[in-house]
């Protein structure tokens, strides 16, 4: 009882005291807090006070101050993040250059041993990337990357089109000349001698190389295997060399506007009047109502069914309000190079992007872009391969009906092949064209002028784009061999005929038909049999 009344009456004393000493605490953060002048600090000052004017001024010129004070830090900083970004940068371009000279670009050549170690070191790590001292594992049979065989000769390869056999001498030069350095450096390191030793051996020439493999890691770079004679029977010299690649580098980056890149189809003929009247209906829906940016010049050879002709054009002309055409007629015998080199050269406007068409081709919008794409003027000109129909009656003759040319176009190898033989069809400008000379006139009918063109452009400086495209098709039409030709000349001419009629398989289909069909007829015996 004693305790709780002296605990009562001490206890509004122990409130006060608290009070007292939380008030000089707060006073005492209170002075230290207030802001510091040059010399003094600064008291508040009080309304009534005879100094709160001169107070305030005090207050404002020394918060004005701290302010210039943050500014003038500010700036320190940025100043400072300038300097640090300039070293960044710098960093980065040494960094960046330091990389590039090990790629062999741009080659420091103040220091040489450097850079010929940098460049060594990733040569070998590309060897050392490809398949070239072990295996690697390979997920179906179709992964794997196959060799081609040559000698001294010939070179036997897997990838051939139409015009190239399976044996052959190389007549691409860069394809010549990348096997006659791969033996000319073999022979050199197998002539060169070893260490220090005096010790006479043999010399080997180019007759001692008896084969070759080869193949391409397109990621990587060429591996070579090369077998020479030995000294005895047996024995023999291998040398395996490897040309690496490498990486990816960016040679240009632009924008290009074909918005007023106009195309000028020029087409020669001479009767062909329904195949005429299906080329108008492809040319009225990619040309005129998908791309838009197009003319047409037509040059007719003779009188006979050209009324047709100009009659087809006119009513394309008024039923898609199409006047860019251009109909030219001439009273003499059928020259394609001719018709293309007037057709050409008749054209007044500006300079023009010419493709050079046949009356039996179909083109997409997409294509007219290509075209685009892939000329320019004194610099490219354009040489698609375009994928040849086969025949529409071999390839659909166990279907009910043939179906719709639209649906016909598709690029497989039982529809049809890349006529990688064919140098008609092609792009450039008008320009290109005039100053390389056109075609030679003197050439009559079909054949020999496009070659002859094609040598042309190759003989010069112009870059010759040759590569498939998938939006310009031959369409199929059948082929008349003549009488008057010689015994050899018909033969060549009946197997060209049997190239684009069909597939090497279906043909085989054909020639067997009667063993199909025998085997087909036991089929249904044997079934009839079981039912009874």
């Amino acid at each position: 009882m004693m305790f709780r009344r002296g605990l009562t009456a001490w206890l509004p004393r122990l409130v006060g005291l608290l009070v007292a000493v939380f008030c000089a605490v707060s006073l005492v953060y209170m002075l230290a807090c207030t802001p510091k002048g040059d010399d003094e600090q600064l008291a508040f000052p009080w309304a009534n006070s005879p100094t709160g004017k001169e107070g305030y001024q005090a207050m404002l010129q020394e918060r004005e101050e701290q302010h210039r004070n943050y500014i003038n830090s500010l700036k320190k900083q940025i100043a400072q993040l300038k300097d640090e970004l300039q070293e960044r940068s710098e960093q980065l371009k040494n960094v960046q250059d330091h990389y590039t000279d090990s790629l062999g670009v741009g080659l420091d050549r103040s220091n040489p041993e450097k850079t010929q170690t940098d460049l060594l070191a990733f040569l070998h790590s590309q060897i050392d990337k490809a398949e070239v001292h072990a295996g690697v594992k390979l997920s179906t049979e179709y992964a794997a990357v196959p060799f081609e065989s040559f000698t001294l000769q010939k070179v036997y390869q897997l990838e051939t089109g139409l015009t190239r056999h399976p044996e052959e001498k190389p007549v691409r030069k860069d394809k010549r000349d990348e096997l006659v350095e791969a033996i000319d450096l073999a022979l050199e390191t197998l002539n060169s001698p070893e260490g220090d030793s005096n010790t006479k051996h043999r010399l080997y020439a180019a007759s001692d190389f008896i084969e070759g493999i080869y193949r391409t890691e397109k990621d990587k770079g060429t591996l070579y295997e090369l077998t020479f004679k030995g000294d005895r029977k047996h024995e023999f010299k291998r040398i395996v060399l490897f040309r690496p690649f490498g990486p990816v580098m960016k040679v240009k980056n632009e924008n290009i506007n074909m918005a007023n890149t106009l195309i000028n189809v020029i087409v020669p003929l001479a009767k062909r009047t329904s195949k005429f009247r299906q080329f108008m209906q492809n040319f009225r829906e990619m040309g005129i109502q998908q791309d838009g940016k197009i003319h047409l010049t037509v040059v007719y050879f003779g009188k006979e069914q050209m009324n047709e002709v100009k009659a087809i054009l006119e009513n394309t002309s008024r039923s898609a309000n199409f006047k860019n055409f251009t109909f030219i007629q001439l009273n003499e015998e059928f020259s394609r190079g001719k018709g293309l080199d007037i057709g050409a050269r008749v054209w007044k406007g500006n300079n023009v992007v010419l493709f050079f068409c046949d009356v039996d081709i179909y083109f997409t919008a997409e294509f007219l872009n290509t075209c685009r794409l892939n000329t320019q003027p004194g610099k490219k000109v354009f040489y698609p391969v375009l994928f040849s129909q086969y025949n529409p009656g071999i390839i659909y003759g166990h279907h009910d009906s043939i179906p719709p040319l639209e649906q016909q176009l598709v690029i497989k190898k039982e529809t049809g092949f890349w006529r990688d033989f064919g140098f008609g069809m092609t792009c450039q400008y008008r320009s290109d064209f005039i100053n390389i000379g056109g075609f030679d006139l003197d050439i009559k009918g079909w054949g020999g002028e496009d070659v002859h063109l094609y040598r042309k452009y190759l003989h010069s400086n112009l870059i010759v784009v040759r590569t498939p495209v998938r939006g310009l098709f031959h369409l199929w039409h059948e082929k008349q061999c003549l009488d008057e030709l010689t015994p050899e000349q018909y033969k060549m001419c009946m197997q060209s005929k049997a190239m684009n009629e069909a597939s090497h398989g279906q043909l085989g289909m054909l020639v067997f038909r009667h063993e199909i069909e025998a085997h087909l007829r036991k089929q249904k015996q044997k079934v009839i049999s079981k039912k009874t």
